[in-house]
C-alpha cells in the first residue's frame, strides 16, 4: 500500500494513471465529476473506450467488458475485484461534509494488487496510524510558489485567476473584469461539468485571459494559471462564516504554476491582507498535521428506521476519528421519519433499504428545501408501490418542465440542478423503466441548459471583440483593419467602430472600459487609412470644403474642426474635432489646410473690409482704417473725432472710393451691409465672444428689427444699430439722422412726420429712437385756453465737454471692439444737461443773449 504525498503540482494523479495503465485492472477515485471525465477521456485515449468506464453519481458509461474504471469516490464500485486501486486527495477524509466518504475508502477501499492514497502530506500522521504498513512517497512541487502581494482588479496580469466565495461576488467580480479587460470565463461548483468544460476550455484556448472561480478550481483542476488572487479570504463552510486556512490558500493558490512554470498567489479588490504566517507556510508548504478524520459508521442497521439512524450516529471506534456532522442524506432520513405515511411503508421488506436510498439521492442546489423533501418523498412512494417503479408519466411530468432554454444565468443553473437530480434517478436501473431512454433524456437536456448556460456567461462575461483585441495587441504585432464602403471600422475582424472624415466614432455599445483598447487598436490598425485620408484632405479644393452657421468646418460633409476664437476678430483659429487617430505633424498639417480655407471665406465675404486693410493708406486715414477694421465696418464719428481733420481731401476722396462711407453720426462700409458679409461678422463676433452657435441675426433685408433677447455687440456686426426698443440697419440710421439734421438746424426738432419709416417702426417708437439718438423732450409750456396746444420739442443732449473730449479717444478693445461704443453710448445717454454760460437777461435788455 502506497501514499503518493506532496503538495499541488507535483504529478501525483500522472503517476497514479500510468501506474493503473499498468495493470490488467484498475479503479481510481476522484473528489470531482469533473476531474473523474477528464480523466477518463484520458484512459481512453491510452487503452480504447471499450475497456475504460466512468461512473458517477449522474452519468454512467459502462462497456461490456471493462477492465479499468473512473469514479467520483462517492460511486467507485467497491464490490469488483481490481488490481489496482487509488483515491485521490485523501486528506478530504477531514472534509465536514463529504470526509467521512474519504476516510470509508481510506479504511477499507483495497486493490489486490496496488493500493494508492493521494493527496497532501497533511494527512501522513494519520495515515500511518491509522494503517501501519503503508508506504509514504513524497514528491517535491515542480515548481516555485511564491506570494505576489495585493494587485488592483484592473491592474491582474494575463492568465490569472481571481478567487471568491459567493456567487455574488462572483458575477460582480466578473462583470469587472470584463469591463477592464474584455472579457473572464466562470467557474462555480453550481455549474454543470459539461457548462464548467466548456468556460474552462475558453479559457484554455486564449479566448480570456481572466477566469473568476470559487474555490472550485482548488480540486485539481488543470489549467494553465499563471496567478491565483483571493477577492475574499472568507467562507461560509455551512455552518458559519470563516477565514481560509492556511492549507486551504494552498490548495487554492496552489493552482498557480504548472509543470516548470512557477506561480504567484496573492489578494486583490477589496480583500484582507494575508497573515505572514500563512504567506509563509504556503511558499514553503509546511502545515500543522490533520489531528482527527471524519467518521461515518458504514455498517448500518436497516430493519428500522430507528436502528438506521442510531446506527448512522453510532460513535467512532477510534480517538482519531470524529463522528461526522449529519449530512444531507440524515437530514432528509429526518425528515421522512415525522411522515406517517411513509413510517408506514417502512415496516414492509426492503422498506427501510429503499428509504436509505432514496435518501441519498442528491441535492445538487445545496438547499435542502422542503421541495427536495417532498421530493423524495414521492419517490418512495411510488417505488414502494406495487411494481417497485417509478411511474412513466411522473417522470415525463419532472423532466420536460425542465427542458426550457429561456431565462437568465440563475434561472438556467436551477434547472441544470433539478435535472441532474434526474440524471442520477435514470442511472439506478431497479427504479425506472427503460432506463437508457431516461439517461439519454435527462442527459440530453443537461447538455442542452449546459451549453445556453455557458452561451448566457459568455454573453454577460465575455465581451469577445475587446478580449480578441486585447489578445492581439498583447503580441506587440500589427493589427489587420479596413474600412467597408459605408465606413465601419473593422479590426482583426471585429467591428469597433465607424470613420468619419478624420473622426473615429466607437460603437455604442462599447463601455467606458472597454473604449481605451478598442482605440489603441483602431489607432494601430487604421495608421495608414488615416495618413492617406490626411493628405487627402490636404490636396482637396476649397469647393469640398463648407462653413456652417454653427461655427463647424466640413469636409465633403462631415464634420473635421470648428472655428475658436484667436488673436483678432477676422483671424479666427480652427479647433479640430475628433482627431483622437491623429498625431501631432498630422494634426498641425490639417489645421493649416482649415484655417486657409477659413482664410479664403473671410477674404471673399468680406472683400470691402479686406481691400480698406489692405489699402496704401498713411496718417489719420490709416488709423481710421485700423478702428474701421477693428469695429466689424461700424464706427461712431465720436470716436475718431480726434483723427478726421487730420484726413486732407485727396484722403478722404480715396477713402470714399474704396467703399468708406462718412455718415452723419457713423463711418461705416455700406457692402458689408449685404447678407452674406453681415453673416459672416456676425459669425466671427459671435466666435470672438464665445457665444452658442448659431446665433440668431436679422434676417436679410429687414430695415430693423426688435432688440428683445438680441445681443447689441451681435447687432452691430451684423450692421444694425441698437437704438431704443429696435436696431435699425446702420444706412437706414444714418438717412435718419441725417433728417433729424436737417430739421433741428436750431437745435430743437418739433417735426416727427416721416421719421418712423425711415426705421421701420410704429410712430409710439420714435421718442424711444430719439432718445437714443441723444435727444430729450422738453416740457411744453401750459396751454391757454382758447389756443392750440403747442408742439412737442426736442432738444439735443449736450456734454459738459466737446464730444472729442467725452469719447476719450480710446483705442478699440481688440477682445471686444464694441466695448468702447457701449461706453460712448453710456456717456452720452448719462452726461448731465451743462448750465448756461453767463445769467440770461430779461429779454431785450442790454446784453441779452442772442
Amino acid at each position: 500500500m502506497l501514499a503518493v504525498l506532496g503538495p499541488t503540482n507535483t504529478g501525483k494523479t500522472y503517476l497514479a494513471m500510468e501506474r493503473m495503465a499498468a495493470h490488467a485492472t484498475g479503479m481510481i477515485g476522484f473528489p470531482l465529476r469533473l476531474l473523474a471525465r477528464e480523466n477518463y477521456d484520458k484512459l481512453v485515449r491510452m487503452k480504447g473506450a471499450n475497456h475504460v468506464a466512468l461512473v458517477t453519481g449522474e452519468e454512467k458509461i459502462i462497456p461490456p467488458a471493462p477492465r479499468y474504471w473512473v469514479c467520483t469516490v462517492e460511486s467507485m464500485p467497491l464490490e469488483r475485484q481490481v488490481a489496482f486501486l487509488c483515491v485521490d486527495e485523501i486528506q478530504l477524509c477531514a472534509d465536514a461534509e463529504r470526509g467521512h466518504i474519504f476516510t470509508d475508502r481510506l479504511l477499507h477501499a483495497r486493490g489486490g494488487e496496488e493500493t494508492m492514497f493521494l493527496g497532501s502530506d497533511m494527512i501522513r500522521p494519520l495515515i500511518l496510524r491509522l494503517i501501519p504498513k503503508v508506504e509514504i512517497i513524497t514528491r517535491p512541487r515542480f515548481s516555485k510558489l511564491s506570494f505576489g502581494g495585493h494587485k488592483k482588479l484592473t491592474k491582474l496580469p494575463p492568465r490569472s485567476a481571481v478567487t471568491a466565495f459567493s456567487v455574488t461576488e462572483v458575477y460582480q467580480l466578473a462583470e469587472m473584469v470584463r469591463r477592464s479587460r474584455g472579457g473572464t470565463a466562470v467557474v462555480m461548483g453550481a455549474l454543470s461539468p459539461r457548462t464548467r468544460n466548456a468556460q474552462v476550455a475558453m479559457y484554455q484556448a486564449g479566448d480570456v485571459d481572466y477566469l473568476v472561480a470559487t474555490d472550485a478550481i482548488g480540486m485539481g483542476l488543470n489549467m494553465d494559471v499563471d496567478h491565483v488572487w483571493f477577492a475574499r479570504m472568507n467562507k461560509f463552510d455551512g455552518q458559519r462564516p470563516r477565514r481560509l486556512t492556511a492549507p486551504e490558500v494552498a490548495q487554492i493558490g496552489g493552482r498557480a504554476g504548472r509543470h516548470q512554470t512557477d506561480g504567484t498567489f496573492g489578494t486583490t479588490w477589496d480583500c484582507s491582507p494575508l497573515d505572514d504566517d500563512i504567506v509563509q507556510a504556503v511558499e514553503n508548504h509546511t502545515f500543522p498535521p490533520l489531528q482527527q478524520l471524519s467518521w461515518r459508521n458504514s455498517e448500518l442497521d436497516t430493519r428500522s428506521v430507528d436502528g438506521l439512524l442510531r446506527s448512522l450516529e453510532a460513535p467512532s471506534p477510534s480517538p482519531l476519528l470524529i463522528r461526522a456532522r449529519p449530512a444531507d442524506d440524515v437530514e432528509a432520513l429526518k425528515a421522512l421519519a415525522g411522515d406517517a405515511e411513509v413510517m408506514g411503508l417502512t415496516r414492509r421488506p426492503r422498506g427501510v433499504k429503499m428509504l436509505w436510498e432514496v435518501c441519498q439521492v442528491p441535492d445538487f442546489r445545496k438547499t435542502m428545501t422542503d421541495a427536495h423533501t417532498r421530493l423524495l418523498g414521492q419517490l418512495y412512494r411510488h417505488l414502494m408501490a406495487p411494481g417497485g417503479r417509478l411511474p412513466t408519466d411522473f417522470v415525463v411530468a419532472q423532466v420536460q418542465r425542465l427542458d426550457n432554454l429561456n431565462g437568465d444565468i440563475d434561472t438556467l443553473v436551477s434547472r441544470i440542478a433539478h435535472i441532474r437530480t434526474w440524471t442520477y434517478i435514470s442511472h439506478r436501473a431497479d427504479w425506472v423503466t427503460d432506463p437508457k431512454h431516461w439517461q439519454g433524456l435527462t442527459r440530453g437536456i443537461e447538455d442542452r441548459l449546459s451549453d445556453a448556460l455557458h452561451e448566457r456567461l459568455t454573453q454577460r462575461f465575455v465581451d469577445k471583440r475587446s478580449a480578441g483585441l486585447v489578445k492581439s495587441l498583447r503580441t506587440g504585432r500589427d493589427l489587420t483593419g479596413f474600412v467597408t464602403n459605408d465606413g465601419t471600422v473593422m479590426v482583426e475582424g471585429h467591428a469597433v467602430g465607424a470613420l468619419r472624415g478624420l473622426g473615429f466614432e466607437m460603437q455604442a455599445d462599447v463601455g467606458d472600459d472597454d473604449a481605451p483598447t478598442l482605440m489603441t487598436a483602431a489607432r494601430r490598425a487604421l495608421r495608414e487609412e488615416i495618413a492617406r485620408r490626411v493628405a487627402a484632405l490636404e490636396g482637396a479644393g476649397d469647393t469640398a470644403f463648407a462653413l456652417d452657421t454653427d461655427g463647424v468646418l466640413r469636409w465633403d460633409g462631415v464634420e473635421v474642426g470648428r472655428l475658436v476664437a484667436g488673436e483678432r476678430l477676422l483671424s479666427p483659429s480652427v479647433r479640430l474635432l475628433r482627431d483622437d487617430l491623429l498625431e501631432g505633424v498630422q494634426r498641425e498639417r490639417v489645421r493649416a489646410r482649415l484655417l486657409a480655407f477659413v482664410g479664403t471665406r473671410v477674404r471673399a465675404d468680406l472683400a470691402p473690409l479686406v481691400r480698406l486693410e489692405a489699402a496704401e493708406i498713411t496718417g489719420a486715414a490709416r488709423g481710421v482704417v485700423f478702428q474701421l477694421s477693428e469695429a466689424a465696418g461700424i464706427l461712431p464719428r465720436e470716436a475718431v473725432a480726434g483723427l478726421l481733420p487730420g484726413i486732407d481731401k485727396p484722403q478722404r476722396a480715396a477713402l470714399e472710393r474704396l467703399g468708406v462711407r462718412f455718415g452723419v453720426g457713423q463711418i461705416y462700409l455700406p457692402g458689408l451691409i449685404k447678407p452674406r458679409a453681415a453673416a459672416m461678422l456676425g459669425l466671427l463676433w459671435a466666435v470672438k465672444q464665445g457665444l452658442a452657435l448659431p446665433v440668431s441675426l436679422p434676417p436679410p433685408g429687414r430695415i430693423s428689427v426688435v432688440r428683445e433677447g438680441m445681443d447689441d455687440g451681435l447687432l452691430r456686426a451684423a450692421g444694425y444699430l441698437p437704438l431704443g426698443p429696435r436696431a435699425v440697419r446702420v444706412d437706414m440710421a444714418d438717412r435718419l439722422m441725417q433728417m433729424i439734421a436737417d430739421r433741428s438746424g436750431d437745435g430743437r426738432l418739433t417735426d416727427l412726420s416721416g421719421l418712423a419709416p425711415l426705421a421701420a417702426c410704429a410712430n409710439a417708437e420714435v421718442p424711444s429712437i430719439l432718445t437714443a439718438l441723444g435727444w430729450r423732450l422738453r416740457k411744453k409750456p401750459p396751454s391757454v385756453e382758447g389756443q392750440e396746444p403747442a408742439p412737442d420739442i426736442w432738444v439735443r443732449r449736450k456734454p459738459d465737454m466737446p464730444m472729442a473730449q467725452a469719447v476719450e479717444r480710446v483705442r478699440v478693445d481688440a477682445d471686444n471692439p464694441f466695448s468702447a461704443l457701449a461706453g460712448l453710448k453710456e456717456k452720452m445717454m448719462t452726461a448731465p444737461v451743462p448750465a448756461r454760460a453767463g445769467r440770461r437777461r430779461r429779454r431785450g435788455g442790454k446784453g441779452a443773449t442772442p
